[in-house]
């Protein structure tokens, strides 16, 4: 992994002058008075503060500072990659517009490139607007029949959510939205299916708050959980995840964090509920590979259970389908 970031390091630089180079073409077509280096000084600063804002968070110590500098960080990547990519095809389509069109004069003249420059930025806010996207929470129904008879029992009604990502990104907003969504459900059991946190527990802002409102959760059987690939204590740099020693992956932080949000985690583990029903947790596999760890396969994990009542498998990758539908 640092030999990847260390290649893919001049490609980032090269990308940012890039953009920099085709933003002050565009800026100066439209305001004259830009056309001097000296005026330029402070845009070419803080282009440089954003562009290595995340590399300044990643040697940062834990705190607010470097909460700051990630969040900077993260929306300057998000940026650059569509601003980047508006930009690139708009180059790619200069010779066909410039060179092969019918009256391709009209093209090169300054309030062509103007023009060209305003679809672009139109063009880069609208799919960043997108994101609004996610914060909408949405919700999909699926009728699941178990062949599986149990006295008194017609149906039930489960709750999934999976990849909420806790962290600098994603807190007590999005989670208070998220709990209102659920409780409205009036579901029989939750369960929530790994990538409760993004790698990093310092990320989250206000802990104690997010489990307070987490704990608010309602269910007649309770919440339960599995881990995920990104459960885990993982330095990341611009979207590379760098290796910890094998004992420094598990932070007993985020045990913590569930059992105050009385979400109970299912680590290869099952549960009988109410006596009508089991629960099973499976360990993640990306996550057992990086700790060095195993998991269990469905057979051993169903060896000693009542095969005659319903048995409902959590897992974050979900994989060996075959076995467990066995």
């Amino acid at each position: 992994i640092y030999m990847i970031a260390i290649l893919l390091a001049p490609v980032y630089l090269l990308a940012n002058y890039y953009l920099l180079r085709r933003v002050m073409g565009w800026v100066k077509a439209w305001f004259p008075f830009f056309r001097t280096v000296r005026h330029w000084a402070l845009p070419v600063a803080v282009q440089s503060f954003l562009s290595r804002s995340f590399v300044i968070a990643f040697f940062l110590p834990e705190g607010e500072f470097r909460r700051v500098m990630k969040l900077i960080g993260n929306y300057w990547l998000g940026v650059l990659l569509y601003v980047l990519l508006a930009v690139v095809t708009a180059d790619l389509l200069r010779p066909l517009f410039c060179h092969v069109l019918p009256f391709k004069h009209v093209f090169t003249t300054t309030r062509m490139h103007r023009l060209a420059g305003c679809v672009c930025a139109r063009h880069s806010g609208c799919v960043r607007l997108g994101g609004i996207n996610a914060r909408i929470i949405h919700v999909t129904p699926y009728e699941v029949t178990v062949n599986k008879a149990v006295e008194g029992i017609d149906e039930m009604k489960i709750v999934l959510v999976a990849d909420l990502h806790l962290g600098y990104n994603i807190g007590e907003k999005q989670m208070r939205q998220m709990v209102e969504r659920i409780n409205e459900q009036d579901a029989d059991l939750v369960v929530i299916a790994g990538d409760i946190f993004d790698n990093e527990y310092e990320g989250i802002k206000n802990p104690e708050k997010t489990a307070a409102i987490l704990r608010s959760l309602k269910s007649r059987y309770g919440v339960y959980s599995c881990w995920g690939n990104h459960d885990l204590s993982e330095p990341i740099l611009a979207g590379f995840t760098f290796r910890n020693a094998k004992e420094d992956y598990d932070d007993p932080r985020m045990w913590d964090f569930l059992e105050s949000a009385n979400i109970r985690l299912l680590n290869d583990e099952t549960v009988l509920i109410d006596n009508w029903f089991y629960l099973t947790g499976r360990k993640d596999p990306s996550r057992c590979r990086k700790m060095s760890d195993t998991r269990k396969e469905p057979d051993q994990l169903t060896a000693s259970l009542d095969k005659t009542l319903p048995i409902i498998f959590m897992d974050h990758q979900p994989g060996q389908l075959d076995e467990v539908a066995a």
